[in-house]
């Protein structure tokens, strides 16, 4: 059974946040070193979770986990020392238990795609055994948000 709409379209949840490529986040080279990537992901998903109330301590409270079991990453173009960009961060909905991010990374100054990524998260109990099922607060998150009906 589809928790999805019939007949309408998936809502879109994305958030944008910025950042500006610090000194300690390039390489020798003067670029954005490729691990750095994955803290601008983080931050992408710890903003989208401020702004739609599903972060980190939010899904604490309700006695889980999320850790990262999966991440891909695509470069782009380069970021360099002092360049300004932006994380946008879209929520792409599961009827399983978990929770999947698309990440776009975008230079600020001349909207030039830099990285595309994909994230999953899963449930872990507070016994850090693995939810099979989504979490009955996780399902009223979606209904909230308009996400399921």
């Amino acid at each position: 059974m589809s928790l999805r709409k019939k007949n309408s379209p998936e809502p879109a949840l994305i958030d944008r946040t910025s950042f500006r490529v610090r000194f300690s986040e390039v390489d020798s080279m003067k670029i954005v070193w490729h691990g750095s990537y994955v803290k601008y992901c983080e931050d992408g998903r710890e903003s989208f979770g401020k702004t739609y109330g599903l972060g980190y301590l939010d899904v604490y409270a309700q006695g889980y986990a999320i850790p990262l079991v999966n991440l891909t990453l695509d470069y782009k173009n380069p970021l360099i020392y002092g360049d300004e960009a932006i994380v946008e961060t879209r929520f792409i909905d599961t009827e399983a238990a978990k929770i999947q991010f698309e990440y776009r990374i975008y230079r600020l100054s001349d909207n030039l795609l830099i990285a595309e990524a994909k994230s999953t998260q899963v449930f872990l109990t507070q016994n850090f055994e693995l939810e099979l099922n989504p979490p009955a607060f996780f399902i009223e998150w979606k209904k909230k948000t308009g996400i399921i009906a």
